[in-house]
């Protein structure tokens, strides 16, 4: 096929359930394509010399390799391409934003729609599944050696299934009742079904890499106590689970006040929480539409999002907007809270002030500015700030690791060591709340570091991989 030819096939959708139907369950929203679909969409690559798709991914996937292999029906060859590369492709291919990631970067995408990427990576490992194709390789023997991993997310679970293929004995502390970190407790179970984390627990314990719940490494246990017990190096992927407030009038101490990464937590780990009819959630992030989204979910009737920019700068997934809109959430943009109205404890409005966009602030976009006597009230049951997330410092109690400014770990960032030698980091507790893909290419950089640490080798030396290869 000429390239003028692969130019002119469309870019192909997969199907979807109706909105009317998805918002009363958890089934997941998307389904994958088919092969005759997956081919032809393959057949869209331009193969190009120079991959921009590469350099856009994080984990720096051979995506023109895999999707070679897709198109010529080797679809065992092309998963184990991507795996070459990525621990948990099932996860990134469903919850990546790719249209900021490699579809960003596809050289088809600068004059028209880019290559489905994400949409065939997931074919691959569907098709693997679909077609009981063994998932895992081959464990390496025991060398007698201990690692601990604080934190059962995705940049945790590379580490772990990195180094327990090295022959390490790993264990994995988690906090939280549920094993995936924010994969688990954070994103709704219509974009990430529980059987895909399963699979990656499968995964992990069929190499012997061990996993404690419900334990938290700082009060439980410290990081010095590990060490004691003979872990010889620890790493910390806690991730950013703790919720920004807004900071206004009426949010602390006021019934129907809850936070987005709190509620979504509650929700996934099984409570019934009652947020009543009409809910205000304020953000533009993936976060913030998964709050809206799943409200609508569990009974609530009338749900708006304020959010302070208008569209275009909202940082949440394309996908994920249109499949908000589809289902009926009202987005109020250039809008933002500025006090809770209450009766008797109990929150019965949220009073907001219109915003119009200003110069462009330090990320690039215009910063939003208030726009003086422009107060108004929307009647609610709930509001759900979901505008960010802070890392709880809880492992690192006892041990004077250095922080960032806004509470981050300092780590190297070509080794991710942390101020303390023996100690690693890596995640979004360094990156602030990012992409999965970025927590697993950290895991990544962070398992070399560790192995180089334990058998006394250079950190920075000769090593494969280093931080700085990635934009964040």
């Amino acid at each position: 096929m000429k390239p003028k030819e692969r130019m002119a096939i469309p870019r192909q959708y997969p199907s979807e359930l109706a909105p009317a139907e998805r918002i009363t369950n958890f089934k997941e929203v998307t389904s994958g394509f088919d092969e005759d679909t997956a081919i032809l969409e393959a057949n869209r690559c331009l193969q190009c010399k120079k991959p921009t798709c590469i350099q856009g991914c994080p984990i720096r996937n051979d995506i023109p390799a895999f999707i070679l292999l897709l198109r010529e029906k080797k679809f065992e060859e092309a998963y184990w391409k991507v795996r070459e590369t990525s621990t948990m492709p099932s996860v990134c291919s469903r919850v990546c934003p790719h249209e900021f990631q490699c579809e960003g970067s596809c050289v088809r995408g600068k004059k028209g729609d880019p290559v489905s990427i994400g949409m065939l990576e997931r074919y691959l490992t569907d098709w693997m599944v679909a077609n009981g194709k063994t998932m895992t390789r081959e464990c390496a023997l025991p060398n007698g050696r201990k690692v601990a991993i604080v934190g059962a997310g995705p940049s945790g679970m590379t580490v772990a299934h990195l180094l327990a293929h090295q022959g390490y004995k790993c264990t994995i502390f988690e906090a939280l009742p549920v094993f995936g970190g924010m994969l688990a407790v954070g994103i709704p179970h219509y974009r990430l079904p529980r059987d895909i984390i399963g699979a990656e627990l499968a995964a992990l314990k069929h190499c012997g890499v061990e996993i404690k719940l419900g334990v938290t490494i700082g009060r439980d246990k410290t990081l010095q106590q590990l060490k004691e017990e003979g872990y010889e190096s620890v790493f910390i992927g806690v991730g950013a689970h703790e919720s920004r407030k807004l900071g206004i009038d009426g949010e602390d101490g006021t019934e129907g006040v809850l936070h987005g990464v709190d509620y979504l937590r509650r929700v996934l780990t099984g409570d019934d929480v009652d947020i009543g009819k009409k809910v205000v959630v304020v953000g533009g992030g993936n976060v913030a539409i998964d709050v809206a989204r799943t409200a609508l979910r569990t009974g609530s009737d009338e749900v708006f999002i304020l959010y302070r920019r208008t569209k275009d700068e909202m940082p949440a997934s394309a996908a994920e907007i249109h499949h908000l809109e589809e289902e009926g959430v009202n987005i109020e943009f250039l809008a933002a809270p500025v006090k809770i109205h209450a009766e008797n404890g109990k929150l019965t409005g949220v009073e907001c002030i219109r915003m119009e966009l200003g110069e462009p602030d330090d990320s690039g976009r215009r910063r939003p500015v208030t726009v003086e006597g422009s107060n108004f009230i929307i009647d609610a049951d709930s509001i759900i700030p979901a505008i960010s997330q802070n890392v709880n410092h809880d492992a690192d109690r006892g041990e004077e690791l250095k922080l960032e400014s806004w509470g981050t770990y300092t780590v190297n960032t070509k080794t991710l060591q942390t101020s303390v030698d023996w100690i690693f980091a890596g995640g979004d507790d360094v990156l602030g709340p990012q992409t999965a893909a970025k927590a697993v290419y950290q895991g990544k950089v962070a398992a070399e570091s560790m192995q180089r640490y334990m058998e006394g080798k250079s950190l920075e030396e000769g090593r494969e991989l280093s931080c700085y290869m990635v934009t964040w």
